[in-house]
């Protein structure tokens, strides 16, 4: 049977499709932007038919009405990633969260969580009969490549990304043509603050730099201030559309790479239609599994690689929180833990924490005496280089720990220095007379 045979004689409607959900499966979901939303449709409309089916996934983008009140006996999330779709349910005791570093998803899968179904989302085949795994092969290839069961979304739609992103008709079991948007994530505004903690990190960025970026405001601004720098490079967990734009303008050619000269390597992407249609057959972006792409020992090899993460709360020791706040989870994990370690490895890079410095309207600050009870920290205090907010750059790698609180409130917002001047004066004023 060629694949073409194959392909048709497993081609089926999304409600039958579902039906080869059993109670008692672990289901895993492709991520972020590649959620197979017509494929999680019809599994919620079919939730009569199950009982104690895990939904496993990272960043939700969709509704997670596999969460809501009454689904209990039907579907219990296993959280690798809270979203602001999942994380009432974590709260309220509905779901549950794992945690583990992003470059471990894949072997979670193969040894701890066992797949029994892999929603996915794909590309059509081509004429080889290969379909692309698109804008997020990260953990969704491991899922696909370990599950008795995968259903994939085909959707014409979903760009068609190259390197170790591909998945044979041969390895999918049941197909569901659709022809619906990718889910597009567009810019979020950027203010005042974020602009300034932008130039903040530009300032530590130089020619010739890897660089790891996150999501959101704060990396937007990072890459908008960048427009003056030469031959930087991409290594990273993902993207959005603010490295088209520099990519566009030369900046960004990836030419003194010291691990794949030329690429971009990335593991997912989030974007709108702009950075879709970029990435699609386009030989410069790379797409591999995030056990490839975020492992410490892989991202070490590009000299030079800077890491740039977004947090919570950083205490005047350097001790770094970005998933918590207190006990309530907000995210997760992630990859700030993987490159944060790779880029300590590598010859020449550096690590960067950047933040507002308030919080709630600027009624507390991110800068504290300690962190809250219960928050988790995400990255321990001896791999922080920088801390950046609005008002500066502290240097901690190096620094005592009296001289890193001198550094942490000299960056703190105006309106909390007194306060953190004051336990640091209790901290360390005490020690100065011992």
């Amino acid at each position: 049977m060629d694949w073409r045979s194959h392909y048709q004689a497993r081609l089926t409607s999304a409600a039958a499709a579902v039906q080869h959900i059993q109670s008692g499966d672990r289901v895993v979901t492709g991520h972020a932007c590649a959620e197979p939303a017509v494929l999680i449709e019809a599994m919620v409309a079919n939730a009569c038919a199950y009982t104690d089916v895990e939904i496993v996934h990272m960043v939700p983008m969709g509704p997670a009405a596999y969460c809501a009140e009454g689904m209990e006996r039907s579907f219990r999330h296993n959280a690798i990633f809270a979203g602001g779709s999942t994380r009432k349910a974590i709260e309220a005791g509905r779901a549950d969260f794992t945690p583990v570093f992003f470059s471990q998803v894949p072997r979670l899968l193969r040894t701890a969580l066992l797949v029994d179904v892999a929603l996915v989302q794909v590309s059509p085949p081509d004429e080889h009969g290969y379909c692309s795994l698109g804008v997020s092969v990260d953990y969704t290839k491991a899922a696909a490549e370990t599950a008795r069961t995968v259903i994939a979304q085909v959707n014409p739609h979903m760009p068609r990304t190259l390197g170790d992103s591909f998945l044979h008709v041969t390895q999918i079991d049941h197909f569901v043509e659709t022809d619906v948007p990718v889910i597009e994530l567009p810019p979020p505004p950027i203010g005042e603050v974020e602009a300034a903690i932008g130039r903040n990190c530009a300032r530590l960025v130089r020619d010739g730099d890897t660089l790891q970026l996150g999501i959101g405001a704060i990396p937007d601004a990072v890459l908008k201030e960048l427009g003056d720098k030469k031959d930087l490079g991409i290594h990273s967990e993902m993207f959005s559309d603010g490295v088209v734009d520099l990519i566009e303008a030369g900046v960004i050619n990836n030419a003194r790479k010291t691990l794949h000269p030329g690429r971009c390597v990335v593991t997912f992407l989030m974007g709108t239609r702009r950075l879709y249609d970029f990435v699609d057959n386009n030989p410069m972006i790379q797409m591999a599994p995030v056990d490839y792409v975020n492992d410490p020992r892989v991202i070490a090899q590009n000299d030079n690689l800077v890491s740039i993460n977004s947090c919570i709360q950083v205490d005047l020791i350097g001790q770094v929180v970005s998933s918590s706040v207190g006990l309530r989870q907000i995210s997760g994990i992630g990859g700030q833990a993987d490159f944060v370690r790779g880029a300590t490895l590598s010859r020449g890079g550096r690590t960067i924490m950047a933040m507002p410095s308030t919080a709630q309207g600027g009624r507390t600050s991110k800068i504290v005496p300690f962190i809250d009870e219960g928050a988790s920290v995400s990255t321990g205090r001896c791999d922080v280089d920088y801390v950046v907010t609005e008002h500066g750059v502290a240097q901690l790698w190096g620094r005592t720990l009296r001289a890193r609180a001198e550094q942490l409130i000299a960056i703190a917002h105006p309106d909390f220095r007194e306060e953190l001047t004051e336990e640091y004066e209790r901290r360390f004023a005490r020690l100065a007379l011992v």
